[in-house]
């Protein structure tokens, strides 16, 4: 049974760490989700995606209210051609909601200089829930106890796992124009990371089982982990405006966030080798003796070879949670005063930015992301746009996990204008990201001797209104 708990604790452990995915976000500003190449514009939006830019923007104070709301699955499917004696083929439903997600945006422009500011959610975003638990949890507990002659009929596993994740970002940058066709910014972004990981595995006995073995728990694992921090980050750009193009560079250093855990639950019981139950209240250990301590304490226990897979739960424990270094170049043209379009490309380093249990150094490369867009005003009350937007991760098997996987996607969205009057502006748009589906093969699948193939697959769409309003 040491086997068994070492291998159900290894698996909540990447539950705690892992849980969510690639960390930026650059959805915001309402006319982003309807053009995405938004890197080179002047508006309002500028204030995120080209502070430099607002020099050639509204004379005055501006300010705009965005509010966005997603839906998104985040599906896990395993086939396994013979599991038990049978084939196993299971699709786990991940339900990854948030609520209306709001963004602010404000500017001030006057003659050569502007001053912005930008409040978001700047990095993930959002709640992910799995009812029936994750297959790594699962698939492991049903053999392990397959292996003791225990059959999945004569008991009851439930598993579930919830894990949260927000990044609250605020952004304050300085414009200058040096020359009729040149600026440049300054400016720095607080960001404060709030998350948790909560879950459970428990196997309890059937009706017959239990008369043989006892009421206890087979297996217990209970989790109920928070985790908060602050980051902070230099943020530099150049924008060159003449004539009909608009050229801008922008680059954002890395966000280095390094969060302690606020441990309200870590709780982990198994039964030895002789049936005998024992629950190990893992939280007040380390409370009363330290997290070195209890690490020691532990590894002279039945549940030795699992006491150095505690660390990453016990109270105060840190993890890294990195924002990567984001390099964004952008060109604009205006085909005529009515019709205009954008180019962009974004590279994200997240190779060079710390994950917990260093699981960047996994990724083949930093993200590569190319955008692209085109705006029409039909007239001077009403305008459209398009856009679309290619985004490559540089996935590998390594990097995927169960509770924490990403896919390469297309994102395709679109909206429109209405200028209300000379004041107000009211923003609407619908995105969409069409993913790749990810495949892993696994030799040894969740620690059982059994070969397995996982499918990771998402869907994603967003609407949202906005509004803007210049004084």
């Amino acid at each position: 049974m040491k086997k068994f708990l070492l291998s159900v604790f290894v698996l909540s452990s990447s539950l705690c760490a892992n849980a969510g995915g690639l960390m930026t976000n650059t959805n915001y500003h309402i006319a982003f989700d309807r053009m995405f190449a938004r890197g080179a514009t002047t508006e309002i939006d500028a204030a995120y995606s080209n502070p430099a830019g607002l020099v050639w923007g509204h004379e005055g104070l501006e300010l705009s209210l965005n509010l966005q709301k997603p839906w998104q699955r985040r599906n896990i499917e395993t086939q396994m051609d013979n599991f038990l004696g049978q084939p196993y083929d299971k699709e786990y439903v991940g339900k990854a909601s948030a609520p209306i997600v709001p963004a602010f945006f404000a500017s001030y422009h006057k003659d050569k200089w502007a001053v912005s500011a930008m409040f978001g959610i700047v990095g993930s975003g959002g709640f992910v829930e799995y009812d029936d638990g994750v297959p790594m949890f699962n698939v492991p507990i049903t053999a392990l106890l397959a292996a003791k002659q225990i059959t999945p009929g004569s008991y009851s596993l439930d598993s579930y796992m919830k894990g949260k994740q927000y990044i609250y970002g605020g952004q304050v940058s300085f414009a200058y124009k040096f020359l009729d066709c040149l600026s440049a910014s300054v400016g720095a972004r607080v960001s404060y990371y709030d998350g948790f990981y909560r879950g459970h595995v428990t196997a309890v006995p059937g009706q017959q089982l239990s008369q043989v073995v006892g009421s206890d728990p087979l297996v217990n694992l209970q989790l109920d982990c928070t985790q908060r921090a602050w980051g902070f980050a230099p943020i530099i750009g150049l924008d060159f405006h003449k004539d009909k193009w608009t050229v801008a560079l922008r680059y954002e250093f890395r966000t280095k966030i390094r969060t302690k855990n606020n441990t309200e639950l870590l709780s982990v019981g198994s039964r030895d080798d002789s049936g005998a139950y024992s629950q190990i209240d893992v939280k007040a250990m380390a409370e009363q003796i330290g997290n070195e301590a209890t690490i020691e304490a532990l590894s002279h226990t039945s549940l030795g070879s699992m006491a150095g897979k505690v660390a990453g739960y016990l109270p105060n424990a840190e993890t890294r949670y990195d924002m990567p270094s984001l390099f964004v170049a952008a060109v604009a043209y205006e085909f005529t005063p009515r019709l205009r379009a954008s180019v962009e490309y974004h590279h994200y380093d997240d190779k060079n930015a710390k994950m917990a249990d260093d699981r960047q150094k996994t990724l083949s490369h930093g993200t590569h992301e190319v955008l692209a867009g085109v705006e029409y005003d039909i007239n001077k009350k009403f305008t459209v746009s398009c856009g679309g937007q290619r985004t490559d991760y540089g996935l590998t098997d390594d990097y995927q996990q169960n509770t924490s996987f990403a896919c390469d996607s297309y994102s395709l969205g679109c909206g429109g204008a209405w200028n209300v009057n000379d004041k107000i502006r009211l923003n609407v748009s619908y995105f969409c990201s069409l993913y790749s589906d990810y495949e892993k093969n696994l030799t040894n699948a969740y620690g059982t001797p059994f070969k397995a193939k996982e499918t990771y697959s998402r869907t994603n769409h967003v609407i949202g209104v906005g509004i803007d309003y210049k004084f």
